[in-house]
């Protein structure tokens, strides 16, 4: 047993070891950060992730505005527990706590290499558990696992998903335990661990596990009652694992069916070409299965057929499962399956880490049972010619693709062939070993590169932590002063996520799990939008400043790191308002509905009359109308006008949700709108100060083919902002204090109508007045609204995450019968002797270290 132990280890290592080169040595061939100046934030990696990462070092160091019921900074308020337990559920993500605040990149670069290690160290343990063989071999295998091509492609900016890729191992060594009925604790720990750190892709893994199991049980045929039990016992740990992990997984499965609903997506699987060309070095494509696994475990799995010292039902079985569940990729009852009955959003083969998984376990099989002869080698060969002919004329291989392809293939059938030869000692296995393990290392770090310089090329990327964020980050710590008033980190956003990552209160919030409340409110208050309505962003208005109570905004230049921003046209300045409190009372509430207009709807929401909105004429550079007011049709981008007639001295604000360009009132500063149809919104803005005559004549610049409302302009009296939020201020609350998920307000006495709190009215919010009992929260047009009774002078609130009673008290029973069936075991185990093994003697014979 103790060498059993010593080669797992040792596997465990090795392999952890390889991936760890392999993966740095990618980001140096890409010259990305951290070890060069390419950055590697990426899409929702910068947008989400590191953002999302930023909050829980804030949250452990007792930095961040609310708690873990609430997160304050978000969406003008939004529910963090389904946010912690979809993005940071995963225990690797603590790790940041020991970072520097300004190096959480860096904190995410480490926690992301970690975790594929660790999966790569899991793998190779697993391999030695399901069958005896060489460690270093194990160790080799187990890193091409780690480093499969939906790591390197699709996992490597996307953190949360590799959780997934270290469960499935895990969760195969949970079914050799329900095998052989041991380790009933650890295995329901493990399933709950792995459905904590993200469930999404824990039930796939669990999914790849139970094909496994089945597949162990075929294989090593035991008795009917013995292979029924061994079925019960891995059904009961997986179902107490998921109960133990229920608070968090019901709290994000209810705040799922709360979101603003993303786009509804098709199924089309992928040519045949595309799908086996991802399985060679350096092939990438987006929205293709990343199959890629390494040239040897590629050649070993292809071998395992023809290998004849292998048992006929182990090379069968095996073959067969690797088939199905590569063809399952491509079938869309499968992939519904796979996907939890639910086309992702973004790439449609988030489950192909487990099909990986499966080849890299049956190029062990292949291994395992003693080095290849040349016969079968030479079939494997034959095949992988065959494929790269077949997948050559698709376009995820590019001509980068072949050096590194043939490198691979002379190190991988150059270290096999030396290895049937010189069996598993002597030097010439030593040499083969150097040689499976350059080949290795070295084609993964292309594949890596390549994927890490694509990616680039396609995404939208943001720098990392730098001056920018240091300077906004500054200037919000000396403006802030919550819960008085909010601080906006400014509508000229760095990330998606700009409040979490530099701190203040604001509009802006990217998440899967975004209220549907939240973005449609918003909407209609003339806020604008990314990710198809799920990226809500910063509003620079003042009337929606008064309504949130927004009494500080940060204003910085447009971030010049992505490709074709804006220039710089302002510095980096604060604006302060004389706001309400969080908290106001609304005697006569507005009780119309929201129209299309934002102007109006702001109005709904303030109380107050402010807005004039006058009739406009579009027209291009003749002077003739424009038809339909669209702008940018054509074959040339013309340079329209917008006319109308403000009074004077009003602020003049442009709403155009459908234009891409810029719009210049006078000599004014540009603002810029950035709509693309159905995924991109643009938001309202200020252009500046309507001049004495009350002409008002708007420069357009369109980049894009868009259209103007009839009512884009709305011309903001300020005097009667300022009236509607001095009122506002004197009626509402005297005092408001915040802690996480509870919000207490002092009232005016006599204070009668409603108590609006700025706040989307996301489900779980329970309000009391007074010593009455709590009840549902109202809706005032999306916000918070309490009922007064002109007696009470207190208001409390407190939200509770939607299904954490459920997920609790799943989760306590599951605790109980844990604890039940535990004592029970120990007790039986007592009188009763250890259960036999359905291990095969062979099986139990190890290999020398």
């Amino acid at each position: 047993m103790k060498a059993i132990s010593r080669a797992r280890q040792a596997a465990a290592l090795l392999a952890a070891a390889v991936t760890v080169v392999a993966l740095c040595a990618g980001d140096v061939l890409a010259r990305c950060y951290p070890f060069g100046p390419r950055t590697r934030s990426v899409n929702d990696l910068g947008n989400q992730f590191v953002p999302f990462h930023a909050h829980l070092w804030d949250l452990l160091h007792g930095r961040a505005e609310g708690g873990l019921y609430v997160n304050w900074q978000s969406g003008y308020g939004s529910s963090f527990l389904p946010d912690l337990g979809t993005y940071l559920g995963s225990p690797f993500a603590l790790l940041v706590a020991l970072f520097p605040r300004d190096d959480i990149d860096l904190a995410v670069y480490v926690v992301t290499v970690l975790k594929i290690a660790s999966a790569a160290a899991a793998m190779a343990w697993l391999l030695l558990t399901l069958r005896p063989g060489r460690w270093w071999a194990a160790g080799m295998l187990g890193a091409s696992y780690a480093l499969c091509g939906w790591t390197l492609a699709d996992a490597d900016y996307n953190p949360m998903w590799l959780d997934g890729l270290l469960a499935l191992p895990l969760l195969c060594l949970v079914g050799e335990w329900a095998l052989t009925g041991r380790r009933r604790l650890p295995g329901v720990l493990i399933v709950a661990l792995a459905w904590t750190a993200n469930f999404y892709t824990a039930y796939m893994a669990t999914l790849g596990a139970a094909l496994v199991l089945l597949l162990r049980l075929v294989l090593t045929r035991p008795p009917r009652r013995q292979a029924l039990a061994a079925a019960g016992r891995a059904v009961l740990t997986v179902a107490l694992g998921v109960g133990l992990a229920a608070p968090l997984v019901t709290v994000v499965y209810f705040g799922t069916r709360h979101a603003y609903p993303g786009r509804v997506s098709t199924f089309s699987p992928v040519p045949a070409e595309d799908m086996l060309g991802r399985l060679l070095p350096t092939a990438y494509g987006w929205g293709s299965p990343a199959l890629y696994v390494g040239t040897t475990a590629l050649l070993l799995a292809l071998a395992l057929p023809f290998h004849r010292a292998v048992p006929g039902r182990v090379r069968a079985g095996w073959t067969a499962l690797v088939l199905a569940a590569a063809l399952s990729l491509q079938w869309a009852p499968t992939h519904l399956v796979w996907h939890a009955f639910a086309t992702p959003q973004g790439s449609p083969y988030r489950q192909t880490f487990v099909v990986c998984g499966l080849l890299v376990i049956a190029a062990w099989q292949t291994l395992s049972y003693g080095p290849l002869d040349l016969r079968a080698l030479g079939v494997a060969a034959a095949l992988l010619a065959l494929i790269t002919a077949f997948a050559g004329r698709s376009a995820v291989i590019r001509f980068f693709t072949w050096p590194v392809l043939l490198l691979a293939v002379a190190g991988a059938l150059g270290g096999l062939v030396l290895l049937a030869r010189a069996g598993h000692r002597g030097r010439l296995a030593g040499l083969a070993v150097v040689l499976l393990l350059g080949a290795q290392i070295g084609e993964s770090a292309a594949t890596s590169a390549v994927a890490t310089r694509l990616r680039l090329a396609h995404m939208d990327d943001y720098a990392p932590w730098g001056e920018r964020q240091e300077r906004q980050s500054a200037l919000i710590a000396q403006a802030d002063d919550w819960p008085r008033y909010r601080t906006d980190p400014g509508r000229e956003q760095t990330v998606g996520n700009d409040p979490l990552l530099v701190g203040g209160e604001g509009a802006q919030y990217y998440s899967s799990l975004t209220s549907d409340v939240l973005s449609r409110t918003l909407t209609a208050l003339g806020d604008g939008w990314t990710s198809r309505g799920r990226s809500v962003q910063s509003l620079d208005n003042a009337v929606t400043d008064v309504i949130f109570s927004v009494g500080a905004r940060v204003h910085s230049p447009p971030d010049q790191h992505p490709r074709h921003a804006p220039p710089a046209e302002r510095p980096v300045s604060v604006t302060r308002r004389d706001v309400p409190p969080l908290v106001t009372v609304r005697p006569a509430p507005d009780t119309r509905p929201f129209g299309t207009s934002p102007y109006r709807n702001q109005e709904i929401l303030l109380g107050s009359r402010v807005y004039t909105v006058p009739r406009l004429a579009v027209q291009d550079d003749s002077g003739k109308p424009l038809p339909k007011r669209r702008t940018g049709s054509g074959s040339a981008l013309t340079r329209p006008t917008i006319t109308a007639r403000c009074p004077a001295g009003t602020q003049v604000n442009l709403w155009a949700a459908h234009y891409a360009g810029g719009a210049r009132l006078g000599d004014g500063p540009t603002a810029y709108f950035n709509s693309r149809a159905s995924r991109n919104r643009a938001a309202v803005a200020p252009l500046g100060t309507a001049p004495a005559s009350g002409l008002v004549r708007i420069r357009l610049t369109p980049t894009r083919p868009g259209s103007i409302p009839p009512d884009a302009i709305g011309c903001l009296d300020t005097h009667r902002l300022r009236t509607a939020a001095a009122h506002l201020k004197a009626t509402g609350a005297t005092a408001v204090t915040v802690s996480d998920g509870t919000v207490h307000a002092r009232l005016p006495a006599g204070s009668k109508g409603i108590a609006v709190l700025a706040a989307p009215r996301i489900a779980g919010w329970r309000c009391a007045t007074g010593d009455g009992p709590a009840r549902p929260a109202g809706d005032y047009h999306g916000l918070i609204a309490v009922p007064l009774d002109a007696a009470s002078t207190s208001l409390t609130c407190t939200f509770h995450p939607p299904g954490l009673r459920l997920g609790a008290t799943v989760g306590a029973g599951s605790l109980l019968t844990l604890v039940v069936l535990t004592a029970f075991t120990a007790v039986r185990r007592r009188r009763d002797p250890a259960p036999s093994s359905t291990t095969s003697p062979r099986e139990r014979v190890t290999a020398a270290v």
